[in-house]
């Protein structure tokens, strides 16, 4: 008993209390700030679309500073792939391949020949032919609250693994916007009017940063896109941990 006792007031003479502050002897962590979307709303549910006017603040790093846009002369040209609003993360890529480790190499490729497979039967055209591990469309273009459901970073990634280069669509839910940030697997680019509404499945598209427009050379049609801003070197540098060690946060 007396021991019993002798080691509950030991621990109770190291049990912090809530009214005191910490002890200054006790060094904090060095805070790292991530990349972060910031809005004028207080509260964004992970199911709820993007704001339409997202910023997001990459890594800062005394060493190294990134430059703040994506190179101007970047383009992604290729068919594209046409779908509506609300297409969630279960028909980007459905729960049962989770399992799949994207960084194992033979995985990520089974990856790619998952994407877009839980889509309904409403869309007749693959995104993926049986057999194949990539698709033959570069870009796909989506309407409102595209990449909403659950927060697996599995979507963006089994789109990039299928050789997808860009999303294009009205908005986004903010989980799928930050993983295809922090992964670095496509740009989530946004559009100003409903595209999806004015092209169609096999279209053949040109993505021009440096202009931030899509061009539809089937119908001669260009859409203003808005500006990916800091998003950009993040995912050209390969996400945030490629990011943070081009920048010289992190060592090689």
């Amino acid at each position: 008993m007396a021991a019993s006792a002798a080691l509950s007031n030991s621990i109770t003479a190291f049990k912090p209390s809530p009214c005191q502050p910490r002890a200054a002897s006790i060094n904090p962590l060095p805070s790292i700030k991530l990349p972060s979307i910031s809005s004028n709303y207080p509260l964004i549910s992970h199911f709820a679309p993007t704001p339409k006017n997202p910023t997001v603040t990459p890594l800062r790093s005394a060493a190294a500073a990134a430059p703040e846009t994506t190179n101007s002369s970047t383009t992604f040209h290729g068919l594209c792939y046409v779908v509506g609003d609300n297409i969630d993360t279960d028909q980007i890529i459905p729960a049962e391949y989770l399992t799949l480790v994207p960084s194992n190499p033979d995985e990520y490729k089974k990856l790619g020949s998952y994407a877009l497979c839980g889509l309904p039967s409403s869309y007749p055209t693959r995104f993926v032919e049986p057999g194949e591990f990539t698709s033959k469309y570069s870009i796909v273009i989506g309407g409102d609250n595209f990449g909403c459901g659950s927060s697996r970073e599995h979507a963006p990634v089994a789109l990039g693994a299928a050789g997808v280069a860009a999303v294009v669509a009205e908005s986004y839910a903010r989980i799928f916007f930050r993983n295809s940030v922090s992964t670095g697997e496509v740009y989530p680019l946004e559009s100003e009017v409903r595209i999806c509404e004015e092209c169609k499945t096999g279209d053949v598209v040109t993505v021009e940063f440096g202009e931030s427009r899509l061009i539809n050379h089937t119908t001669g049609k260009e859409y203003k896109l808005k500006p990916i801003g800091d998003a950009g070197p993040v995912i050209e540098a390969g996400g945030i941990f490629a990011y943070a060690r081009k920048t010289g946060m992190i060592s090689n």
